[in-house]
């Protein structure tokens, strides 16, 4: 019961690996609000989650995001913890990459996560912790992923400056970097039908030296330990699961 008393918001917690980490926190005593773009899961979500609050708000839309964290603090008058988790994929090679495509990726991955964190970090006090989801797509180069690969690194160091930043007021930020999970976010690719996620986890599980892909709720323990007082001595951190992919390939 690591989290008994603390209020977490989840950005990006209606599926996957936001899912799995919101229902992990409640189950060690956390009062949980989690956010998401589609109200018929954000309802299954919070039905799951016993005591749970959802919220719909797309992360690339900031004024939305600040209204999130108003009503935390109305309802609480703090974040304890916060997991930024929101995120999209997207396959393109460079002369199939389209501004519009661009802009959308990182309007969500990049942007929209830092001014989430800028926005939630107001009502945080000494001791929070924050976890953002970054991805091995920052570490290694894979053809057609340099759209999404550029917002993920940007990301992780962007996040490292704030952890430098946030040192002074005694808050952690860490990153938690998945390889292969399988999620629903596989399925939302743009230009990627059944057969292309089919073709696409093949690849991915003959390349991990574990063979398999990993599930949401092997990262959602890896996003609770950096969020917890067991990792009191880790900030600025990117803990890489993804069964050996980028450090054994």
């Amino acid at each position: 019961m690591r989290f008994t008393d603390k209020i977490v918001l989840v950005l990006g917690g209606n599926s996957g690996i936001g899912l799995a980490a919101a229902q992990a926190f409640a189950a060690e005593g956390a009062t949980v609000h989690l956010t998401g773009r589609n109200r018929a899961t954000i309802d299954e979500a919070v039905a799951s989650i016993p005591g749970a609050t959802g919220h719909m708000s797309d992360i690339a839309d900031i004024p939305a995001t600040e209204q999130v964290v108003r009503a935390v603090e109305q309802a609480h008058g703090r974040i304890d913890v916060l997991f930024i988790n929101a995120g999209v994929g997207g396959f393109a090679p460079l002369e199939g990459i389209t501004e519009a495509d661009w802009d959308h990726v990182h309007s969500i991955n990049l942007k929209g996560c830092v001014f989430a964190l800028q926005k939630a970090v107001r009502i945080m006090g000494e001791g929070g912790a924050i976890v953002v989801t970054g991805s091995i797509g920052a570490h290694g180069p894979l053809e057609g992923n340099g759209t999404y690969a550029a917002a993920k690194a940007g990301l992780a160091m962007a996040m490292k400056v704030f952890a430098k930043e946030l040192l002074p007021r005694k808050i952690r930020l860490n990153m938690v970097s998945p390889g292969p999970i399988d999620t629903p976010l596989l399925h939302r690719n743009p230009g990627m039908g059944p057969d292309d996620v089919a073709r696409l986890k093949d690849m991915m599980i003959a390349n991990i030296p574990m063979r398999r892909m990993g599930e949401s709720d092997e990262v959602a323990k890896a996003v609770l330990f950096l969020a917890s007082s067991d990792a009191s001595f880790i900030t600025g951190t990117d803990l890489l699961v993804d069964g050996g992919l980028i450090e054994l390939s």
